[in-house]
């Protein structure tokens, strides 16, 4: 069973064995229709696209984030619909680093299908090793799927100011609050360290080996993070990178507030800070 990453080639041998699912998740934030139209210009083979906006979230509030969880027994209809059944290895990919597609393998996770991974390197390490791709709609054959919720995953935000690790996924600039281009006020939650998920990614877009991601979260957070840490981004997605990225690392599996800073700063009684935390190490 892969539960974190595979590799392009090893997914590749796998196509035709059966039990193996693939989701496309790509997405484009600035131009939602962009992931599905990428899709259809060419995909893995037999893959399903999952839209981040109209798949996997729920739709926007002002006081539940831009991307909000979907309630657990939507999300067992949309996997059941993309063809996931009990017994299927799950295998998502993007073209953002695995952003998206750690999303999808979280909710995948939350829901206790736990054979699922992300490919490492994405659609554009799966080009690179010159692995055949198709265009146009694939064929998603209806499941039954079954999952089951596992809450003590998510962090609610009256839960936030108890966490003793709690981590931010955005870029260093949002974080310190030197630019806000999505959120209506800028910085951070107080408190939070930032890690950057970026950061969990080589200079062509692979994840780092479990010691250098662990290496990476220390020198980031001042401590190495475990199943008390609660991961936030914008809104609930860059921050499943981080988490992917922990659990591949053998670290414990964290919680992830997904409501984030765009479900925090809408209230304004909520505080914000700007800068850098002090580190403790």
């Amino acid at each position: 069973m892969h539960s974190t990453l595979i590799a392009a080639a090893e997914l590749h041998g796998m196509l035709n064995t059966g039990n193996v699912r693939v989701i496309d998740s790509r997405f484009d934030l600035g131009d939602p229709s962009a992931g599905r139209s990428a899709y259809l210009a060419g995909h893995i083979p037999n893959a399903v696209y999952a839209d981040l906006d109209r798949d996997l979230s729920g739709p926007p509030t002002t006081d539940r984030g831009r991307h909000p969880l979907p309630p657990p027994e939507r999300m067992i209809k949309t996997f059941g619909r993309l063809g996931v059944a009990p017994a299927d290895q799950v295998i998502v990919y993007d073209d953002a680093g695995g952003m998206i597609a750690a999303r999808t393998w979280w909710m995948l996770r939350y829901l206790g299908h736990d054979a699922a991974a992300v490919l490492d390197g994405g659609w554009n390490a799966w080009l690179s090793a010159g692995l055949p791709a198709e265009a146009g709609e694939g064929d998603a054959v209806p499941a039954e799927f079954h999952g089951d919720a596992r809450r003590g995953r998510l962090a609610t935000i009256d839960e936030i100011e108890k966490t003793v690790v709690l981590v931010d996924a955005r870029d260093p600039q949002r974080y310190r609050g030197e630019i806000e281009p999505l959120d209506p006020r800028p910085g951070h939650i107080p408190g939070a360290r930032n890690h950057f998920f970026k950061d969990n990614l080589d200079c062509e877009g692979f994840f780092l080996r479990p010691g250098a991601l662990k290496q990476a979260f220390g020198a980031s957070l001042g401590t190495l993070p475990d199943t008390e840490t609660v991961h936030y981004c914008g809104s609930g997605v860059s921050a499943c990178h981080n988490i992917l990225a922990q659990v591949h690392a053998g670290l414990g599996e964290p919680r992830l507030y997904c409501g984030s800073w765009s479900e925090w700063c809408a209230d304004p009684e909520r505080p914000g800070a700007t800068g850098v935390e002090k580190l403790e190490y």
